[in-house]
């Protein structure tokens, strides 16, 4: 997520997004492997000011009227799509590709639940209009499922990690002008999310379910771990918000009755909330409750917003690309009263 956008960029971003899409070539780019540690000077270290997305959503709530305002099909094979950000040239989409589904175990093996499955992991660059430009590659071995991404306004941050929890994942750092590749480091659990604190420029990132946070400098060093105190969604993608906050969207899948959806049937119970980088505590929550042409709710995984005073913006797109209509890009906004 890219904080360094002006506030009305989204607002932009979705009157061009309306434009007609149309596929575009192909490039494979396989990430690089060399273990470049040094990121854009750029890209940290420094302190912003403009709060407007932390005061708008805090004045979110149940009640807040949410309404789409465009749609965009994606015309290109995006499989199960993760996470999504916005530089200034680009959309990218981090999906991931299922070869070989991972199957529990009856017990615990070597201190996993399931199999490894096989997978190839995909970083998608596209146009304003969303034409696909080129399919990055990412991953190694049992590693091959990115999860949420963030772009700092300089650099793209992609964690791609075995697909069961207690595993391993690596972090990736892409450059959004030159789209070069650098695997920054690697991570003993499986991170299904990442953001970059802009305000101390290390890196911060959500485990199997969202159920701990880690944060590390640059040079993949922990600097310090903490329990999610919330139960309320699985955080599936996240966002940058100054100061030292980041914005997650998810959700939790809830049993229904038989009598509600029969035998087995589940309920997508979908939500945001905003987590202090300092404090570790959720400063506010709100459920979320639209749905996809797939049926899908909406905060199901990529997520992102902004804020122009009051009005927010927010684009998802919860449908892979063989459920309904395909992957959607979906752009809601809604008017709050900001917080006092």
């Amino acid at each position: 997520m890219s904080t360094s956008r002006t506030p009305g960029f989204f607002t932009a971003a979705a009157a061009i997004i309306l434009a007609a899409s149309a596929l575009g070539g192909t490039a494979v780019a396989q990430a690089a492997g060399n273990n470049d540690h040094q990121a854009n000077p750029g890209s940290g270290n420094h302190q912003e000011l403009d709060t407007s997305l932390a005061d708008a959503f805090n004045g979110v709530d149940r009640n807040t009227n949410w309404q789409q305002t465009s749609k965009l099909k994606l015309n290109f094979p995006t499989y199960h799509t993760e996470g999504i950000a916005y530089s200034q040239d680009h959309i990218f989409l981090s999906a991931v590709q299922i070869l070989e589904p991972t199957k529990k175990f009856p017990t615990p093996q070597d201190g996993f639940d399931r199999t490894p499955g096989k997978g190839i992991g995909h970083l998608f660059v596209m146009d304003k209009a969303g034409n696909l430009q080129k399919d990055i590659i990412l991953g190694e071995g049992d590693m091959y499922h990115p999860g949420g991404i963030d772009f700092d306004g300089t650099n793209l941050w992609v964690p791609v990690a075995q697909y069961r929890p207690n595993s391993s994942a690596i972090i990736y750092r892409i450059d959004a002008d030159t789209l070069d590749v650098h695997k920054q480091f690697e991570v003993a659990d499986h991170f299904g999310g990442i953001v970059m604190d802009k305000k101390t420029g290390h890196l911060v990132g959500n485990t199997w379910g969202s159920r701990r946070f880690a944060e590390w400098d640059l040079q993949g060093k922990q600097l310090s771990t903490w329990e999610n105190p919330n139960y309320f969604i699985d955080y599936q993608d996240c966002q940058y918000v100054p100061n030292s906050r980041m914005l997650c969207s998810g959700i939790t899948n809830l049993p229904q009755t038989a009598a509600a959806g029969g035998a087995g049937a589940t309920y997508e119970l979908g939500g945001m909330a905003m987590i202090d980088l300092k404090s570790h505590n959720v400063i506010r929550d709100v459920p979320f409750q639209q749905w996809s042409t797939a049926g899908h709710v909406a905060t199901r995984n990529p997520f992102k917003m902004t804020a122009d005073g009051n009005h927010l913006t927010m684009t998802v797109a919860p449908d892979n690309g063989d459920e309904g209509n395909g992957t959607e890009i979906l752009t809601y906004q809604a008017t709050v009263t900001p917080a006092q």
